[in-house]
């Protein structure tokens, strides 16, 4: 996802830092960092919606739009960085002598400069970001998302509420892999587990693993069975395990607007000192 929406995530947190007195920057250039802020949260919400879609379902003009926001997300925070570090910088000597009071008087002097240099840049992304905007409107990308994102049904979803009994020697089969599973001594079971399921579309092994996933879970203080795809959709994904885990709880999780650390963060808060 951080490919996808470029540095937009961390920027907007940095457009925020430059608002603080500290960094004395002029009421008029507060002002349009507050509209750059306010346009690319905007930004945002589009990249994570167009994100969702394959590309190939996305027209050429909506992926040269991602694009370009993605480009100027980077050119905007490496520009913040910049300033950042060498306004910053100038705080970290402690005057304990002659020299590095004159050092520190010089740059103040060229932190006016750098003050100058970062209004002038600010103005200069206003004004590419309005025109990113511009085509975000003409292109009108919302729509064109909301019209490709036509999520096909998960093959695979027969297959979880496929009756068992209708799988030939899965009794013999799911036995085995449960073996496989409780193979090793007490220390082993203390970790992670890997067992795949492999072979060609239709075999059952989506039956097969969801079968050995109910007769292992009573053993758990908590579990989850999800579905995940060639091609997944990485906060779903974490969306679906936490609904699964608590469904009370997680219960408008879909709903929740959050990145994917904020989610595993949720993951494993959730599942501390559990089995």
């Amino acid at each position: 996802m951080e490919f996808a929406t470029g540095a937009l995530g961390t920027l907007i947190t940095k457009l925020g830092k430059l608002l603080k007195d500290e960094y004395d920057l002029q009421k008029s250039v507060k002002g349009r960092i507050k509209f750059l802020t306010t346009e690319l949260e905007s930004m945002h919400a589009a990249l994570e919606k167009v994100s969702s879609v394959p590309s190939g379902q996305l027209d050429k003009n909506t992926r040269l739009w991602a694009r370009d926001i993605r480009e100027l997300s980077y050119d905007i925070e490496d520009s913040i960085d910049e300033f950042l570090v060498r306004v910053e910088g100038t705080k970290l000597a402690k005057p304990h002598n002659i020299k590095v009071l004159v050092d520190r008087t010089l740059n103040s002097l060229y932190n006016i400069k750098r003050r100058h240099k970062m209004a002038t840049s600010i103005k200069d992304f206003e004004c590419l970001v309005k025109e990113v905007k511009e085509r975000h409107d003409r292109y009108n990308v919302n729509n064109i998302v909301a019209s490709s994102a036509v999520t096909p049904v998960d093959p695979r979803l027969h297959s979880l509420y496929k009756k068992v009994t209708e799988l030939v020697g899965i009794e013999k089969t799911s036995n085995e892999l449960i073996n496989m599973l409780n193979n090793g001594d007490d220390k082993s079971k203390k970790y992670l587990k890997i067992v795949s399921v492999v072979g060609v579309g239709g075999l059952g092994k989506t039956t097969l693993a969801k079968a050995v996933y109910d007769k292992l879970k009573v053993e758990f203080g908590c579990y989850a069975f999800v579905s995940v795809g060639q091609y997944p959709d990485v906060k779903k994904v974490l969306k679906d395990i936490l609904l699964e885990l608590n469904k009370e709880k997680y219960k408008d999780v879909h709903n929740l607007i959050t990145d994917e650390k904020q989610l595993i963060d949720l993951i494993f808060e959730f599942l501390d000192k559990k089995r």
